[in-house]
């Protein structure tokens, strides 16, 4: 059990949960059998009348479990609990019974539910029966990606199975400032597996423990990564908000994909100990919520100056405990935005034209628009591969610190995870092999190289770039599109990732906001708001005058579409091309790059 609870109430919650552990075990081992069903009729294997019993059940199923909790806010479950409507335990088992009847069979976001989660429930309206709520989030269940640590019977393993066994010995201190601020942690998220940053082809969203999420829209379509789990468990209201994880793109991307907010706090907002790294110097924790509101209320209960995470000294004066405070359903009146273009439209038209709308209806709503207001270095960024080499250095030195901490597990080292891999090559590289690891264990760059490159990319996304623009035109936020509509799952050839505004900010550290802004044939495109550090409020404020100027999203349905098996093929894993081309071009210009050869791009593969 976690330092941080009480050993009373850890106590208590393990008397309550064995019994309901039983019985939730029982109810899903029947859900089973109806998700293997309902599977089955997607391959084409049964025969007409059996699939239409079979779209007769599963309509009823998802109508049954969909009573109650879809798309109520936290602020509105807040009241329910508050007069005595609904329970939190109640409420925590509406959102497991969805997860049982949907996502199970269809879109495999949560790879794990937590087995305490009834009787933390049960906890809490012990408390509010004696008159104590924590605070807004009291008894709201919240799902955590799951690449946070939670020191309680769940696995933390960033999807992979060398991490599967001893679970972590302590909370992270995000996860921590849940439980104390009275939340439910309610289970863990798929993601893509090690934040997306083992291989230059991975399909966002798949794991080798939990498979290939998909997204609620559209089953066959992507979730993006690497939070995949995080916001497609928002979107189809399998928990009142998620925790997600940023290191170039993974708050925002999902957020947007799956139409839901994201907010990418400023970095040193919130606290990365206990959870899996990638890099030191863009790494971010923040969360998902279907409004800005649940957004704000969950990213208040994560701020604060953390012994454990140096970088968190900074936020020192600087957060807020309640970010709703903020709100405001006219935050657009008055507010200067400047429309970044450059390098963020033009490839997809989609896109562009849902963007467009969006600036009319800022217009409208009384902020004042300069257009365009480009990030002066937004081409230097995309050619220059400071951020890649930055990444590559830190991770292998990152993730050796983070293994310290897990007591009783087998592997230490990336060299360790890369010879796992190797070993359990079936289950882990069926789909797409680990060049980056490799690439990254070589470990191509000086301590010079880095130091160089961290300069650069700091001084490029910072004062000549988000912030030279804001000073330029005297911005509150810069907006720009968060990326296109969801591509096809590719499990083959990976993601067909055609662009995204997420990198001057995360190399800055700076706060982003994802929004959703309406829909091409169906599928959710998203805006981010952009600012300088420590400008959340600001960003909050706006975002939720657009969102009530806009009204522009709306739930996923039940799920249609074929949802990727995540089986693998005959021939077995293909090195055909990737988002990035071939895979030697790019190391190729890296590389180059480094010697000092100039060129013209690198692309992102995927969000990170």
């Amino acid at each position: 059990m976690p330092a941080d609870r009480p050993r009373e109430e850890a106590r208590a919650e393990e008397n309550v949960s064995t019994e309901m552990s039983r019985r939730t075990v029982l109810r899903w081992g029947a859900l089973a059998g109806a998700g293997a069903s309902i599977s089955g009729s997607m391959s084409g294997v049964l025969g007409a009348r059996a699939a239409a019993a079979e779209e007769a059940a599963e309509s009823a199923a998802v109508d049954a479990a969909s009573t109650g909790v879809e798309e109520v806010s936290i602020a509105q479950l807040q009241a329910m609990m508050t007069s005595g409507q609904l329970s939190s335990v109640e409420i925590t088992r509406m959102y497991l019974n969805r997860i049982a009847t949907i996502d199970r069979a269809k879109v495999n976001a949560i790879v794990e539910v937590n087995p305490q989660a009834l009787a933390i429930a049960n906890a809490r309206d012990r408390e509010r029966r004696e008159g104590h709520a924590r605070g807004p989030l009291h008894g709201i269940p919240i799902v955590l990606k799951e690449n946070i640590d939670t020191g309680d019977r769940m696995q933390t393993t960033a999807g992979s199975l060398a991490l599967l066994g001893p679970t972590a010995p302590r909370d992270a201190t995000v996860a921590a400032r849940l439980r104390a601020a009275g939340a439910v942690i309610l289970g863990k998220a798929n993601l893509s597996e090690w934040a997306n940053f083992r291989s230059f082809q991975s399909s966002s969203g798949w794991s080798g423990r939990g498979g290939q999420t998909n997204n609620p829209y559209f089953l066959e379509r992507n979730p993006c990564g690497s939070s995949s789990g995080s916001g497609a468990s928002t979107a189809a209201s399998f928990t009142a908000a998620a925790l997600a994880t940023e290191t170039d793109g993974s708050i925002v991307c999902p957020a947007a994909l799956n139409g839901v907010v994201g907010i990418k706090p400023t970095l040193g907002l919130t606290s990365r100990a206990g959870v899996i790294p990638i890099s030191h110097s863009q790494d971010t924790v923040g969360p998902h919520g279907r409004t800005v509101a649940d957004a704000a209320a969950v990213l208040g209960a994560l701020v604060g100056v953390d012994p454990r995470d140096p970088a968190t000294a900074a936020s020192a004066g600087k957060f807020f405990t309640d970010y709703t405070q903020f709100l405001n359903p006219d935050g657009l009146r008055g507010a200067r935005i400047g429309v970044a273009r450059d390098t963020f439209t033009g490839y997809s038209p989609e896109t562009d034209a849902i963007f467009e709308t969006a600036i009319e209806t800022m217009r409208a709503a009384g902020a004042v628009i300069v257009d365009p207001a480009d990030i002066p270095t937004a081409q230097d960024i995309l050619a220059d591969p400071a951020e890649l080499i930055v990444l590559i250095y830190e991770f292998k030195r990152d993730i050796a610190a983070y293994l310290a901490t897990r007591t009783g597990l087998s592997v230490h080292t990336l060299a360790d995870l890369i010879a796992f891999n190797n070993a359990h090559a079936a289950q882990e590289m069926k789909w797409f092999g680990q060049e980056l690891f490799d690439l990254t264990e070589s470990d191509p760059f000086t301590e010079q190289d880095y130091n160089d490159a961290l300069v650069r990319s700091h001084s490029l996304s910072r004062e000549q770039g988000i912030d030279a623009a804001l000073l330029a035109h005297n911005l509150d936020a810069l907006v720009a599109p968060t990326g296109s509509p969801a591509w096809p799952t590719d499990l083959i050839n990976g993601d067909h990732f055609l662009g995204a505004s997420s990198s001057p900010a995360a190399m800055a550290g700076y706060p982003l906001l994802q929004i959703n802004a309406g829909y091409a044939f169906g599928l959710p495109v998203g805006i981010s708001f952009m600012g300088t550090a420590w400008s959340e409020p600001k960003l909050i404020k706006i975002a939720s005058g657009f969102e009530h100027a806009s009204v522009a999203r709306h739930p996923p349905t039940s799920p249609r579409g074929a949802a990727a098996s995540g089986r693998q093929p005959a021939g077995g894993h293909s090195t055909a091309g990737s988002s990035l081309g071939a895979l030697s071009r790019r190391l190729e210009n890296l590389l180059d790059r480094v010697s000092g050869t100039a060129r013209s791009r690198i692309l992102r593969p995927h969000s990170l």
